[in-house]
């Protein structure tokens, strides 16, 4: 998922930070007021970061110029909600680009926008739609779509940069999905299964705690 550096033509590059920032902006907003209000939250919150930074750093190289990963945002996002995992992925988006050279800075607007607010934010919504019914389903599904979801809009992102010359942007975003399908449908259901794992580990320690 992460576009390397350089990819993207500079207005694209522009317009999906000009995009992604005002969900920033706003999470950090939701962020200061979640510690000011539960400070003990700190920990879960540093744990929710090495999650995603761990699990979006196993990639597996396509040949799109981008990659196949989990995302690791899901669990983040049904836990605090997606504005606070729009600044945790952005963190984990800076820490990659300077430090492994996953991703880049003039790509990261594109890239926090498919990983840390798009997939989030449809990982929520999912959740929220469907947990009254079967939660562990919803749980899984959730995190899924949230992962597939990401891919979908780097796909999109890489279409409108690079339409194809024949079939415009359809044909070229559909070929983008294509590549990114083999290795991103059973990565995303792993992170499924990973993250039900996960949350019960947190939910059993949360009925030790108390």
């Amino acid at each position: 998922m992460h576009i390397m550096e350089g990819y993207l033509p500079v207005s694209h590059a522009i317009l999906w930070t000009t995009v992604a920032a005002p969900f920033v902006v706003h999470g950090i907003r939701h962020l200061l007021h979640l510690l000011a209000n539960r400070p003990s939250d700190k920990l879960t919150l540093a744990a929710v970061g090495a999650y995603t930074l761990v699990l979006s750093a196993l990639k597996v190289p396509s040949v799109t110029g981008s990659s196949s990963h989990p995302t690791g945002t899901g669990l983040g996002a049904l836990l605090f909600g997606p504005p606070v995992m729009a600044v945790m992925g952005t963190i984990v988006l800076i820490f990659q680009a300077l430090l492994l050279a996953h991703g880049g800075l003039t790509t990261l607007g594109a890239n926090i926008f498919s990983m840390a607010v798009a997939g989030p934010w449809v990982a929520w919504l999912i959740f929220r739609l469907g947990r009254r019914r079967v939660r562990r389903v919803a749980l899984f599904l959730a995190v899924v779509m949230g992962t597939l979801v990401t891919y979908g809009v780097t796909a999109v992102q890489l279409a409108l940069a690079f339409p194809d010359p024949l079939s415009g942007v359809t044909g070229a975003m559909v070929k983008f999905l294509t590549v990114f399908g083999p290795t991103q449908i059973p990565l995303a259901i792993s992170e499924g299964l990973l993250t039900l794992v996960v949350i019960n580990i947190f939910i059993k320690n949360e009925k030790h705690d108390t």
